[in-house]
């Protein structure tokens, strides 16, 4: 018997409710703020990502999902934001367009060790403006996640951001911490020792303990920034403030990409765990440029679905979804009963019957089993009377309903 690859989900109908929901509500949200949906597609040339993400960073080492064919090498996206500016310059829309606002919902592949909030399939809620610099796209990038997480019912989150700067203040911050490691280099782990050679400003974004503990030492300040990121950063902690949305600034915060610039920001939960990022983003103000494109400002985040379905907690199952089930007793019954049920869809109800030819009893067991609102009976008594019996499965009564007013009586 073949079973699911390790780090991958089943998801079935009880679930996949919850997962339209979000997917419904984040449409809805996206929409109040004029994003418009774009789809790429889930294979890309693997050129894309280690130019985009960094030929260091962990995920080109260590999680990309490669395909080889023949001479040549693709991989399953393992993050949104390289597909979209690639499509966005492939597609030209840097000349016919100009400045973009796009969401998207789908899933994401990297091969990394599966654990709670971290599979190897898993699946994001992106928002990318590509063709601005301005701080006030910063600040709409940031109230925009925090709305779709209010609209979510989460709570408990908490933003935190800071300012990478420009590419000459990230030259600057590095040769700052190569200075105050290097002499620090034996308490750091494995990995954190090899980035320290070829990208110490990863050795922030490290999780082990030792290195963590190390890195809080660090006194890290904005010095090495430059006058127009201090300012542009400034603009944005204003916006925030005008728009009254609590954040903290972590000078430590420098995220796991290389196309980070500028302002980076992270939406924590504790109710996650030690996985406690529910999404993430920032500006990549070089990604357009290096990706072949005009010299312009980008900017977007990434919220992780199943994440945000543990940061709801569970759903408890909910009676009297609106389905009404029919039952049908006898040979006579069973075609008034498809009548009937063709009838009811035609009239924009949904509802399903019994196929296995069960019990009364069985057959209800069937309606309480798909939390039916409803359940219609029709037996030689209901016959005789042009009628049926309808149940109401929530309140538990039943009465005799006539069949041209059973339409009516449901929809009521």
């Amino acid at each position: 018997m073949f079973k699911r690859v390790p780090g991958t989900k089943d998801i079935f109908p009880t679930e996949v409710s919850r997962w339209q929901r979000v997917e419904e509500v984040s449409r809805a949200i996206f929409s109040l703020y004029n994003y418009r949906e774009a789809r790429t597609p889930v294979i890309e040339e693997a050129g894309l990502f280690n130019r985009s993400l960094g030929e260091s960073s962990d995920i080109v080492q260590k999680q990309m999902f490669l395909i080889r064919n023949k001479e040549d090498l693709y991989v399953l996206r393992p993050e949104g934001t390289a597909s979209l500016v690639r499509a966005y310059l492939e597609n030209q829309l840097d000349k016919t367009l100009g400045l973009v606002k796009f969401y998207y919902i789908g899933p994401m592949f990297r091969l990394e060790r599966p654990q709670k909030g971290r599979l190897r399939q898993f699946h994001h809620i992106g928002a990318e403006i590509i063709g601005s610099s301005c701080p006030a796209a910063d600040v709409e990038i940031i109230a925009l996640a925090d709305k779709l997480l209010a609209a979510l019912g989460i709570s408990g989150q908490q933003i935190v951001i800071n300012n990478l700067g420009c590419s000459k203040d990230r030259n600057k911050l590095t040769e700052i911490l190569r200075n105050r490691l290097k002499d620090k280099l034996s308490g750091l782990c494995a990995d954190c020792r090899v980035r320290f050679k070829h990208n110490v400003l990863r050795i922030l974004d490290c999780k082990n303990q030792a290195c963590q503990e190390a890195i809080a030492k660090l006194d890290i300040n904005d010095n090495y920034l430059c006058q127009d990121c201090q300012t542009h950063f400034r603009k944005v902690r204003e916006g925030l403030d005008n728009l009254k949305i609590e954040y903290q600034v972590n000078p430590l915060l420098v995220r796991g990409l290389d196309y980070y610039t500028r302002t980076v920001f992270e939406i924590r939960h504790t109710g996650l765990g030690s996985q406690d990022a529910l999404g993430a983003g920032g500006r990549y103000d070089n990604l357009v440029k290096e990706l072949g494109g005009p010299d312009t400002g980008a900017l977007g985040f990434a919220l992780g679905i199943e994440r945000l379905l543990l940061a709801q907690g569970p759903e408890p199952a909910v009676q009297g979804k609106g389905l009404v089930y029919v039952i049908a007793l006898g040979d006579e019954a069973e075609k008034e009963g498809m009548r009937l049920l063709d009838n009811l869809r035609k009239n924009g109800i949904a509802s399903d019957r019994d196929y296995e030819t069960k019990s009364l009893k069985g057959a209800m067991r069937r309606a309480n089993d798909l939390h039916a609102g409803y359940v219609v009976i029709i037996g030689e008594d209901e016959l005789k009377k042009n009628a049926v019996t309808l149940k109401d499965m929530v309140s538990g009564g039943q009465k005799e309903v006539k069949y041209a007013d059973l339409i009516k009586e449901i929809k009521c």
